[in-house]
């Protein structure tokens, strides 16, 4: 029987170093895909879910345990997540010279499947793929982190807004202003496949 996030954080309150790693290798993944997501890079995202859990260990302390470990642990990585963007997009804006676009850095999320890969059908998806990972690159980290936890992580609203620390209000007008910067990027491609 497997016990509650809350029964694993009291024990790893009281030094129970095996309740703390249970929590870890419970949570890890959700956290991985959420920090992916966020940042588009593996590397990225396995250092955002290192600092996390040990941020997460280290306030322990501080935890409610009437709240959702969970949600709780999300707000811990989605800040890792933002502080770790923000600090790459502040070094590339000091750099003199930017170096040549990395496309390993494209974000493999992003990629929009195709059922019968012709190659219109591939070209298309390769077109909205490329105008999606640089609109997505366009948002700010609070739009693109709303849109990250609502539209991929499936979270609503208020769920959103506890990870972000924000009133559920903002946290539904980032999601709508990442939707509405979104869909502009994309409407040229929309219109072309459609005529």
């Amino acid at each position: 029987m497997d016990l509650s996030d809350g029964t694993y954080v009291t024990r790893a309150r009281s030094g129970d170093s095996d309740a703390f790693r249970t929590l870890v290798e419970r949570h890890s993944r959700s956290v991985f895909r959420l920090a992916f997501r966020m940042t588009g890079n593996e590397q990225d995202a396995e250092d955002v879910v290192q600092e996390s859990m040990l941020r997460a260990y280290k306030q322990l302390g501080r935890f409610d345990e009437r709240a959702s470990f969970g949600t709780w642990l999300y707000r811990i990585a989605a800040n890792c997540a933002l502080d770790l963007v923000r600090s790459k997009k502040r070094r590339s804006q000091n750099q003199v010279l930017a170096p040549e676009g990395d496309t390993d850095l494209e974000n493999p999320v992003l990629t929009v499947p195709a059922p019968d890969p012709n190659p219109e059908r591939m070209a298309l998806s390769g077109e909205v793929r490329e105008r999606l990972t640089a609109a997505m690159g366009d948002l700010s980290a609070t739009e693109r982190s709303a849109f990250v936890l609502r539209h991929f992580e499936g979270m609503c609203i208020e769920d959103v807004s506890r990870v972000l620390g924000c009133q559920p209000g903002a946290a539904k007008h980032s999601v709508f202003r990442a939707v509405q910067k979104l869909r502009r990027a994309l409407e040229p491609v929309v219109s072309a496949a459609r005529s």
